[in-house]
Parts: C-alpha cells; sequence; structure tokens
C-alpha cells in the first residue's frame, strides 16, 4: 500500500502537494496540530483523486514523539512512501531581537522539529531501499538578510542540514528533495508586500509535485530565476546586502 504523509497538513502548500500526488497513493495521511481541524483539508483531497485520506495527530515541536508518530502512521497505513515536510513558521522579527523566547520558538520548529523529523523518516526509510522525502528550504536561507534573519538562519540551517543528508543518502534508493521557493503569496505572508519572483502555493506544489514524479537534481528552485539571482547575490557588498528587504 502506498502512503503519503503530509506533516503539516493543513498547510496551504502542503494541501496543494498532496492535491497533485493523491492519485499516486492509496492512502494520504495528514498529520496536523492536535486539536486542528482538518475536514475541509481532508475533503479537498479526496477531491483529487485520493482512495483515502486519514487524518492524525503531530505536535512538531514536541520532537521526542517524531519516532512515535512515524511508527504509528506505517503500522496503521503501511509504508511511508513519500513524506513532504510542510510546517513551519515565519515568526515575529521584531520581537525577536528584543526576545530570546521567539528566536527559540522560531529555531526550534523551523530547523530542529524539522532536522529531527527528516533523520527519523531517513532511518525508517533507509532499510528499504526506497522513499521519497521532501523539505522545504527557502532562498531566506541561502544569503541571510537583516530583515528576517531570525528565520533566515532557520532556514540556512535547514538547508545546510537536508543538503548534507541528501548526500548522505545517495545511493541508498532514499530521494530526498528541497524545495528552495522565494517569497510565497499565503496566509503566512498576510500583509507583507510581495517581492521579486514572488509564487503561490499552487504554482510551488506543481514545481515540487513535478520534482517528485519526474526525478532530477535535489535542489528545486520556485521559480527557476531566484537560482540566478543569488549566484549574482553572494557577490552583493554587506553594506548593501544589510539594507535589503525581507
Amino acid at each position: 500500500m502506498s502512503v503519503l504523509a503530509v506533516f503539516g497538513g493543513r498547510s496551504e502548500i502542503g494541501v496543494e502537494v498532496a492535491c497533485r500526488l493523491a492519485g499516486a497513493a492509496d492512502v494520504v495521511v495528514l498529520a496536523v496540530r492536535p486539536g486542528s481541524d482538518a475536514g475541509a483539508e481532508a475533503e479537498r483531497v479526496r477531491a483529487a483523486g485520493a482512495s483515502r485520506v486519514e487524518v492524525v495527530d503531530f505536535d512538531a515541536d514536541d520532537l521526542a514523539s517524531h519516532r512515535g508518530v512515524v511508527a504509528g502512521i506505517e503500522e496503521r497505513h503501511g509504508p511511508i512512501a513519500t513524506a513532504v515536510l510542510a510546517f513551519g513558521v515565519l515568526g515575529d522579527q521584531a520581537r525577536a531581537e528584543r526576545d530570546e523566547a521567539e528566536v527559540v520558538r522560531v529555531l526550534t520548529t523551523d530547523f530542529t522539529a524539522q532536522a529531527s523529523l527528516l533523520t527519523v523518516l531517513a532511518t525508517t526509510m533507509r532499510p528499504r531501499q526506497s522513499g521519497t522525502i521532501v523539505a522545504f528550504s527557502s532562498v531566506a536561507g541561502v544569503r541571510v538578510r537583516r530583515a528576517n534573519y531570525v528565520y533566515g538562519s532557520a532556514k540556512a540551517g535547514l538547508d545546510g542540514f537536508a543538503s548534507g543528508l541528501a548526500d548522505a543518502l545517495s545511493g541508498s534508493g532514499v530521494d530526498l528533495v528541497i524545495a528552495r521557493p522565494g517569497f510565497v503569496v499565503g496566509r503566512m505572508t498576510a500583509g507583507m508586500s510581495p517581492a521579486i519572483f514572488s509564487s503561490t502555493p499552487e504554482q510551488v506544489a506543481d514545481a515540487v509535485a513535478r520534482r517528485v514524479r519526474d526525478g532530477g537534481p535535489p535542489v528545486v528552485w520556485i521559480p527557476w530565476q531566484l537560482r540566478v539571482l543569488f549566484a549574482v547575490a553572494a557577490h552583493v557588498p554587506r553594506a548593501v546586502w544589510r539594507r535589503m528587504p525581507r
């Protein structure tokens, strides 16, 4: 039985990816924050062609629970063939600059919890010599900007971790996809001015689903033009870069 598990199953991008991959899975599992109502998201995935959609509790910040959640999904539904890590927080940059608790909150969810779950999934899939994992990095982590350095540093850590893990998994049969979108216009960025080469959750999901189905390099830039832009960004003087907006 083919299982698609989306960790962060109420996120816009996670749901869009699930909708695009639903037809290839026997079961789609939406792992959501305990107490969340994922009825609407589950119905959307069913309408997209999923044979079965199940909802399970998942608290990303409860690191000790990760292995049990993954094991529970596999015990009930079978081996996870594709896992999508779609959870995360943007955080409050202004608050983080004066409140270390906000820094820890962002880093825990956007880096530590991601690295923990990636490790659990990799060690679960490696003995089977098969499986696909999707991690969502960001161009914010390619060169961290002063305007959002807390979120950016978390993504920089995740990007480095996922890149190293992808290399470690090379030849194992497990495929780790690293999605690197730019500014995504959606709930998380509501009220913010879109940056250059912005995308929508639908566009991000299109690129990710295409890479999962067709294969290719580990890193997917969304849109592709950002790869060129950030190749240039590496050479921008620090005095100029620190004035760059989010």
